[in-house]
């Protein structure tokens, strides 16, 4: 794994083709790149008129990043976090940049509020292969680390409780195209749930603890 910031961007390379599942705003589902990058903007760059579709095009054709995934963040982009844990041969790397500013709880909506956007997004590598549907399973894992997190350690709203996510939080997990026989299952009684949900709750827990500490000053 390397990451390489060039602030607007930050770039997670694999280090070799992965299989790719995310809903990321560039190649979203299943796909196959070597990279993730995230790109940083600001909450004034996104005009009521501006065509974000169109923009993001020009801005990937202009540094040639169109084949890789890409996460839109208004979180500084140097405030990444890491934290890779490995158990019986399997080791999970995560990658997070946190912001909770735009938070949410599951189940509600602050429609009509001036919020400012914030967003979580995590990108996950594996070192083993994974089928269709452990991949699908593997996301529902990060997606819990993710806000076990969050629920010990973050914000609440008033009159609501604390928050369980942001509205426009994005996941991406990557696992090698090639390397061995894909593991059918990722759940929480398996070594790669184990590494995955640790990398990902300690990496979090970092990014939120960060982030309150900037908020709160």
């Amino acid at each position: 794994m390397t990451l390489s910031l060039a602030r607007p961007w930050l770039n997670f390379d694999l280090g070799q083709d992965h299989s790719i599942l995310s809903w990321a705003i560039n190649r979203p589902g299943f796909c196959v790149s070597r990279h993730i990058s995230w790109r940083e903007v600001r909450d004034a760059d996104f005009t009521h008129d501006l065509d974000v579709m169109a923009w993001l095009k020009n801005e990937l054709a202009a540094t040639k990043r169109e084949d890789h995934v890409v996460l839109l963040t208004s979180r500084d982009v140097g405030a990444y976090e890491t934290c890779s844990h490995q158990i019986e041969g399997i080791t999970a790397t995560a990658v997070v940049t946190v912001g909770l500013s735009n938070g949410e709880r599951i189940g509600t909506r602050r429609q009509g509020q001036n919020l400012n956007y914030g967003t979580v997004n995590i990108a996950l590598q594996l070192s083993c292969r994974l089928s269709q549907g452990a991949m699908l399973e593997a996301i529902s894992i990060i997606t819990q680390a993710r806000t076990a997190a969050i629920l010990d350690h973050g914000p609440q709203l008033d009159g609501i409780g604390k928050i369980t996510g942001t509205g426009t939080d994005c996941i991406a997990l990557a696992c090698p195209v090639s390397n061995g026989q894909p593991h059918d299952y990722a759940g929480l009684h398996t070594a790669i749930g184990e590494a995955i949900g640790y990398s990902v709750y300690h990496a979090m827990t970092a990014g939120i603890t960060t982030w309150k500490q900037e908020v709160m000053k």
